[in-house]
């Protein structure tokens, strides 16, 4: 009795009730004890299932957001700061991987299992290499607090009780064919991302601050992460749309982290802040910043659909950067959307001999293919692109589209129907329906 009043009370009504109720119904339910604050908390992963789940999952995000930096020395300097960090948390056993990806965006993540990433947008507002430990930080004390487990533990709850709809299907499959502007980014920048509640951020800072401290930072790396935040907050920079949708910030947290520093982490005040060492690492990136901040204008002008201005904006920025593999991209699906399908080709193609190793470049080519009636070249790509990155099921979609353009019917509908098994629902799923049912595949 003592138990079942303490679990009750840890947790909400609501979440209760729904556990009651599934329980009753024979469903596996239960709570699990926080890592880091040694309650109980509202779940139905375990620890295997969200390692499972990030590693299905997060490399969709990273090639989203144009894969991980060409930079080996960057990239290293990100691995290595994050598992400095990791050894000082409560769940120090999980298999962190840490990366710096090419969106131009402002924001860092994390995926239940320990992936995280941070952007190069970010990077370019940080001032030292203490405000990164801060960043990364923050972003592990999401998965040591388990709350993106947690949400996604309440997600499938939900969707259990409104027909068994799986949230993470439906997330990674989009919402159908008709929104070329949708299908371009595949995914789309921050669709598998959390949104965190204002008690998991404060949660999160605190957690940041104990490992940053523990791991030999100042803490006033964190007090300028915050300000950075705060300021950026008040500004609502487009290239800040999806940061402070997912982690949203206040003066606040701002306040708290300086209340913090100053009294709880005085005596780690003297640690160092590495500012050089920092603006060494990320010197390559600097030199860039110009054309990175032109290419989010025309981010943030492709969202407004002002494409021509967008076009001028992605050419500005590669006259400086002719080879980056993120202005490519951009400029590659700015052409498709104006279905100026050559050009589109044209960069798209410069892009995957960029960096030949990520997949989005393949993507964008294959439609790049599809649009020019290369059907064999839009396969090939497409074929690819799912080796480098299996699990989208959109790619079977496309590959049907172009085995169908090669007139070879019978293996198009086998791709069409390996499609609807994933997804059934939206402009996709209803054109491949349609073809089956025309050729005869499936019963009028």
């Amino acid at each position: 009795m003592r138990v079942f009043r303490r679990v009750t009370n840890e947790l909400s009504r609501r979440e209760f009730l729904i556990m009651a109720s599934m329980a009753a119904a024979g469903l596996a339910v239960g709570c699990a004890t926080n890592p880091v604050t040694g309650r109980p908390q509202f779940m139905i992963m375990d620890e295997k299932q969200e390692i499972a789940v990030d590693r299905q999952h997060s490399p969709h995000q990273f090639s989203s957001d144009y894969g991980t930096v060409q930079d080996r020395r960057l990239q290293d300097y990100i691995q290595t700061t994050g598992k400095r960090i990791a050894a000082h948390t409560h769940r120090s056993q999980m298999p962190y991987d840490f990366h710096c990806v090419n969106a131009n965006y402002v924001n860092a993540y994390a995926f239940p299992g320990g992936s995280i990433a941070c952007t190069r947008g970010i990077l370019l507002e940080l001032d030292n290499e203490a405000e990164l430990a801060a960043l990364l930080g923050h972003e592990l004390g999401h998965v040591n607090a388990r709350h993106t487990a947690e949400i996604m533990s309440k997600a499938q709850v939900a969707s259990m009780a409104v027909g068994g709809l799986s949230i993470l299907t439906s997330v990674v499959a989009g919402s159908g064919a008709g929104n070329l502007a949708g299908q371009l980014g595949q995914l789309g920048s921050g669709a598998l991302l959390a949104s965190y509640s204002r008690d998991n951020e404060r949660q999160a800072d605190g957690l940041g601050m104990q490992y940053m401290a523990k791991s030999g930072y100042g803490p006033q790396g964190m007090v300028g992460l915050m300000e950075m935040l705060n300021s950026m907050n008040q500004h609502k920079a487009g290239a800040t749309d999806i940061l402070f949708a997912t982690h949203p910030m206040s003066s606040e947290r701002y306040q708290t982290s300086v209340s913090q520093a100053t009294n709880d982490y005085r005596p780690y005040s003297g640690q160092p802040l590495f500012r050089e060492r920092y603006m060494d690492t990320t010197a390559g990136l600097i030199k860039i910043k110009d054309a990175i901040k032109t290419m989010q204008a025309g981010e943030e002008a492709m969202g407004k659909e002002q494409y021509s201005q967008a076009e001028g904006l992605f050419k500005q920025a590669l006259d400086q950067v002719p080879d980056d593999y993120t202005g490519l991209l951009l400029m590659a699906k700015c052409q498709l959307i104006q279905k100026k399908d050559s050009e589109a080709l044209r960069y798209a193609d410069r892009a995957r001999q960029v960096y030949p190793d990520e997949a989005q470049a393949y993507h964008i080519n294959g439609l790049s293919n599809l649009r020019n009636k290369k059907y064999d070249a839009a396969y090939e790509d497409f074929s690819i692109y799912e080796q480098r990155l299996p699990g989208n099921p959109n790619t079977d979609f496309f590959k049907g589209l172009s085995l169908e353009g090669m007139q070879k019917i019978e293996p198009a509908a086998q791709a069409y129907y390996k499609y609807l098994k994933q997804v059934q629902q939206g402009n996709q799923a209803q054109y491949a329906y349609q073809r089956l049912q025309e050729w005869g595949y499936l019963k009028q």
